[in-house]
């Protein structure tokens, strides 16, 4: 009988933490998803006539902000980048998705808060967008109150209230201005954004560059110096994290020019840059191909097997050099 129990003992605490692994091998892989896309057009319409507000310019942009927002805090498993207990805490693909595209989402408030709400330099800033965007800079990775998700409801919150007033005929005070110049603004954000993931997924399999930090400007000064030819190379532990937060960005940045592309409708067609608008679209559009890997391979250029950062990058720098033409066309066309 004392035998036979010890036994039992000895298979509940084998079988106990199997059954544990197995469960939390399964949640992870069930919570290491990325959200579909949605169609910005529908979503401006269907959030429009659920608050009786009138589209007006900059409603399809700013109600895509709200969406993207809240998909990164509703999506499949919530949002994981504070998350501290299994199986949550060994995720490491999605937090970095979500951390690409919270940076998009505070470039393109500040963004909203400094140009598109203002029509001049000395304009008063807008009272909601001045709440919001300190709110979408608070710790991503902060789990104790007051909470990341919290923080970010607010500034969602400070987002609708700015909605309200941009749709309402009386409050004239909360404007949104599609202007050439501020669309540039933005997008010169945008392209050092792309510029640094485009260099960072380049450094996958490791570079030798000449050092060009000072070129063009004889008079050009730096603190420190640096070694003509530099080695860059990102650690291997770190090149799956720069990939999907690469992903992740494109993704927030699909939207919110699908977005613009309504809102800036007239200027873009007044400076005939519309095609080129979309090109730019379609190229971050090909970054958002299913993975058919079980993680990132980083082969070497001409290797054997495929380099996923490399063909990443591809993409992001055709999108980045697609940027500069557009700005320099709203600028000089």
């Amino acid at each position: 009988m004392i035998t036979s129990l010890s036994q039992t003992s000895r298979i509940l605490w084998i079988s106990i933490p199997a059954v544990l692994l197995i469960i939390c091998g399964g949640m992870m892989f069930w919570l290491n998803h990325e959200p579909a896309h949605f169609n910005t057009i529908e979503q401006a319409n269907r959030h429009a006539e659920a608050h009786g507000h009138r589209l007006v310019t900059g409603y399809t942009t700013t109600s895509t902000i709200i969406e993207t927002v809240d998909v990164l805090l509703n999506k499949r498993g919530g949002y994981l980048s504070n998350d501290i207990m299994p199986p949550w805490v060994f995720l490491d693909n999605v937090p970095n998705w979500e951390f690409g595209v919270l940076t998009q989402v505070r470039d393109i408030t500040r963004a909203m808060r400094n140009d598109f709400s203002r029509s001049q330099t000395q304009s008063t800033e807008d009272v909601d967008l001045m709440q919001a965007d300190p709110l979408f800079h608070y710790d991503s990775e902060r789990w104790f109150p007051p909470d990341t998700e919290g923080r970010y409801r607010k500034a969602m919150e400070a987002l609708e209230g700015y909605l309200t007033r941009l749709s309402s005929p009386t409050q004239p005070e909360a404007q949104f201005y599609a202007r050439a110049d501020n669309l540039t603004d933005w997008l010169a954000v945008v392209e050092k954004r792309l510029g640094s993931l485009s260099q960072r997924l380049s450094a996958s399999v490791g570079q030798v560059r000449l050092n060009t930090d000072l070129s063009g400007d004889t008079g050009a000064r730096q603190s420190t110096d640096s070694p003509d030819v530099l080695l860059v190379e990102t650690p291997w532990t770190k090149i799956d994290d720069v990939f999907y937060e690469t992903r992740g960005t494109a993704w927030a940045l699909v939207h919110f020019l699908h977005a613009m592309e309504v809102d800036f409708d007239d200027v873009l067609r007044k400076k005939n840059a519309l095609v080129s608008f979309r090109q730019i679209i379609r190229e971050l559009e090909s970054t958002q191909y299913p993975l058919h890997s079980p993680m990132v391979l980083n082969g070497g250029q001409f290797g054997l097997f495929a380099n996923h950062s490399l063909v990443m990058a591809n993409y992001i720098s055709r999108a980045n050099a697609a940027i500069i033409d557009l700005r320099n066309l709203l600028q000089d066309g």
